[in-house]
This record gives C-alpha cells, sequence and structure tokens, in this order.
C-alpha cells in the first residue's frame, strides 16, 4: 500500500489499443497484469486509438490518441486535409498536456519500432514521436516495452521512428533482431534487453475448447497486402496470398478435415468472407474472438495450426499446438526460431500451395515431438518475462523496487 504522506504513482499507457486488433489489447492486458500485482498503488489510464473499448474491457479511463477522428481515413478533399494538418497541430499539445500529468509512461508491446505493414509517417510514428519528445520535456518516464522493430525504408518514418526510441527512458525487445534494426538505425541499444513478447506473460487457459472436433486445423488470416515497401504491387500480393490460402483450405476439406477460420483484427473479416465464398463447405468454419485468450482457446482445441498473424502464432505456440507460420516479417521468424519450429515457415508473399501442403504434412507427423519442444520453450519464456517484469520495476519504479528489496530481506 502507499503511504499516507506519499502520492500514488500516476502510470499512462499508450498504443493503438482497443482498435480492434487482438495483438495489441494482449500486449496492454499483460502489462496491466503486471501493474496490478507489483504496483497496485498506481493510478493507470490511457491514451489510445480507441478509449471505449479499452475502458468497458480493462476498467480504466482512457483518452482519444487523435484529435480528428477521421485520422485513419483517406483525406481527398480539401475539408478532410485542412483537418487532419489541424488535428497534427493540436496533437501536439493534447500528447503534452497528457504526458505532463504521468510520472510514466508505457507502451506496451506492438511492433510500434517497425514498418512491416502499410504506415504513413504523419500518422502513428508521429504520434510516437510526440509521446517520447513530451517525456523528455517534462521528465516523465516512457518505457517502450517489449516492443518490435525492423529497418525502415522511409526517410521521415525511420527518423520519427529513430528518434522516439533515442528519447525513451528505457527499451526492451520481443526479439534480438529488433536490438539489431534499432542499432542499425543508429540508437545506442548496448544496455537494451531482449525478452519474449508480453503476450507469453499472459495466463494459458486451462484444457481445450469444447468445440474442437478430431483433426481440425485452425488456419489463421489477414487482409495481407505487404509491407510499407510494397505499396506498388499490394493488390498483387494480396490477391497471391488469398489464392494460395483457399487452395490450402480446399485441400484440407478434400481430406476430410474440418477447418476453422481465425482473425486477430477485424479488417480480417473480408478475408474469412472470400475463403467461405470459395470453399463451400460445411466443414468451413468461422472463429469469433475478442481476445487472445479467445484464441488460445482455440487453437487448443485443434490438432494443428497455420497461421499469418504475429499474435496468432503466439496464441498457438502458447498453448502447445503445432504450428506453421505463414511468414511476412522476420518477427514471424525469430519467433519460430524461439520456439523450435524453424523449419516451419512458408513466405507470405509467395505462397505455393503444393510445398505448403508437404510442410504442413510433416509437420504433423512430428506432432508429438513438437509438442514436448513447445513446452520446454513456453517453461522458458516465463521465467525471461520474470526478469523482464523486475527490470521494469527497477528502471521506472525504484523505490517500489527498494520497498520489495526490504520486504523480502525481512521475511522469515
Amino acid at each position: 500500500m502507499t503511504p499516507a504522506n506519499e502520492t500514488p504513482v500516476r502510470v499512462g499507457v499508450f498504443g493503438l489499443l482497443g482498435s480492434g486488433n487482438l495483438g495489441n489489447d494482449g500486449s496492454l492486458e499483460a502489462v496491466l497484469g503486471y501493474l496490478r500485482a507489483e504496483h497496485p498503488e498506481a493510478v493507470v489510464d490511457a491514451l489510445c486509438g480507441g478509449p471505449e473499448a479499452v475502458t468497458t474491457r480493462f476498467g480504466i479511463p482512457a483518452t482519444r490518441l487523435h484529435w480528428n477522428r477521421a485520422e485513419y481515413r483517406t483525406a481527398s478533399r480539401a475539408g478532410a486535409i485542412a483537418a487532419k494538418g489541424l488535428g497534427k497541430l493540436v496533437d501536439v499539445f493534447r500528447t503534452a498536456a497528457w504526458v505532463r500529468r504521468h510520472d510514466v509512461v508505457i507502451v506496451p508491446g506492438m511492433g510500434v519500432l517497425e514498418a512491416t505493414l502499410p504506415l504513413r509517417p504523419w500518422g502513428f510514428p508521429y504520434s510516437l514521436f510526440l509521446l517520447c519528445a513530451s517525456g523528455r520535456l517534462f521528465g516523465t518516464r516512457v518505457a517502450l516495452v517489449g516492443v518490435g522493430a525492423a529497418a525502415i525504408g522511409n526517410r521521415p518514418t525511420r527518423t520519427l521512428v529513430r528518434w522516439s526510441a533515442r528519447l525513451a527512458a528505457y527499451r526492451s525487445y520481443r526479439d534480438a533482431q529488433s536490438r539489431d534494426a534499432m542499432r542499425a538505425m543508429g540508437v545506442d541499444t548496448a544496455r537494451d534487453e531482449v525478452h519474449p513478447d508480453l503476450a507469453f506473460a499472459l495466463p494459458t487457459p486451462p484444457g481445450s475448447a469444447p468445440s474442437g472436433q478430431p483433426g481440425q486445423v485452425c488456419v489463421g488470416v489477414m487482409d495481407f497486402h505487404g509491407g510499407n515497401d510494397d505499396r506498388a504491387r499490394a493488390e498483387e500480393i494480396h490477391r497471391r496470398y488469398l489464392d494460395g490460402t483457399i487452395r490450402f483450405v480446399r485441400a484440407l476439406v478434400e481430406d476430410g478435415r474440418p477447418v476453422r477460420l481465425l482473425t486477430g483484427d477485424k479488417c480480417d473479416a473480408s478475408v474469412v468472407a472470400a475463403i467461405l465464398d470459395a470453399v463451400d463447405s460445411p466443414l468451413v468454419t468461422a472463429a469469433e474472438t475478442a481476445s487472445l485468450a479467445d484464441l488460445m482457446k482455440e487453437t487448443a482445441a485443434a490438432d494443428t495450426v497455420v497461421a499469418i498473424r504475429y499474435h496468432n502464432l503466439i496464441c498457438a505456440l502458447k498453448v502447445g499446438t503445432p504450428t506453421l507460420a505463414l511468414s511476412y516479417a522476420a518477427k514471424s521468424d525469430a519467433l519460430m526460431a524461439r520456439m523450435g519450429l524453424a523449419a516451419y515457415r512458408h513466405p507470405a508473399r509467395e505462397v505455393d500451395t503444393d510445398r505448403l501442403l508437404e510442410q504442413f504434412r510433416d509437420l504433423e507427423r512430428r506432432s508429438a515431438e513438437l509438442r514436448r519442444t513447445l513446452a520446454e520453450r513456453n517453461l522458458a519464456a516465463a521465467r525471461q518475462l520474470e526478469h523482464q517484469f523486475t527490470a521494469l520495476t527497477a528502471a521506472l519504479f525504484p523505490a517500489a523496487d527498494h520497498a520489495h528489496a526490504r520486504a523480502r530481506q525481512e521475511s522469515p
């Protein structure tokens, strides 16, 4: 408890949270679990993309990230363009005022230092820069915790991301490639640590979902159009990915396998609809998932998982289900290698259905062995995340860390 003469520490969480991406919200859930367990005295609120959803689900006050409600809609008319420009100016003062009210701001996980999906510099990279610059200006400790990073080709985006990282008081990454990418972009990473993704700290749901069928395969899908550097051929990439996935699902159905389609963001619904339309079979169903816990229940009920979204992969691996990754970025490759399944990756941009089926069948042949491997790797990930949260307390809550140390010394 906080002594009567001390003010509770004020903690803000920041990001595209509550906006329909299950992975982002899962990272927030993990950090809130840590705060409630280790720093229950902290007063927590959010500056985020979907404040109503965050308040409803997590029970913390939340403020909208952008003044302009149409921030992520394409602006073509003069009025909309002017509103966006004005919003960028207003957000300077809104962000600064919010940051100033806090002792600590945590950016929980997410790929905030990468552009592996289409991204404009004046969108989230600009918002992150405002956050970190405000933190440095007002003495608020900003922590980028377990974040993803990747080399960025676009110069304005790269500059904003680099300065955001430099201005943060604390940084840790979800894989070594992320730390290497930031070092290559000119950030001093000598004191930065690497830990498993924050989602590995979430509780694993007990048992299997009751809807599981013998031989069921979960296929995670994504509204995938390539990355930031693929804009010129985005539609070609999307069509190739979708056609390859449809052929794969159809082949499973022809073998009599029940297929359960999973999403990770509300924008993936169009891909689910396209697959259901193309493969008209009662063996193909779509799951309704609202959290990573829901995804874990679905993947625990399956014999095997084939997925593209990063946090769909994490959920499947965390519950110990043999998994094949349709990989679109280095983060997926790093995750599969960490969990001992490096051989089971397939390029999302170049889906070859015959080769994918070969990999899938090999994965199933080695299922028992791979389940043992995943159990071992999950135990290691849990231990490493305990170290992550200990390091976070030492960096952001030094007084609390000292109090915990005294309590441990005084306990019998």
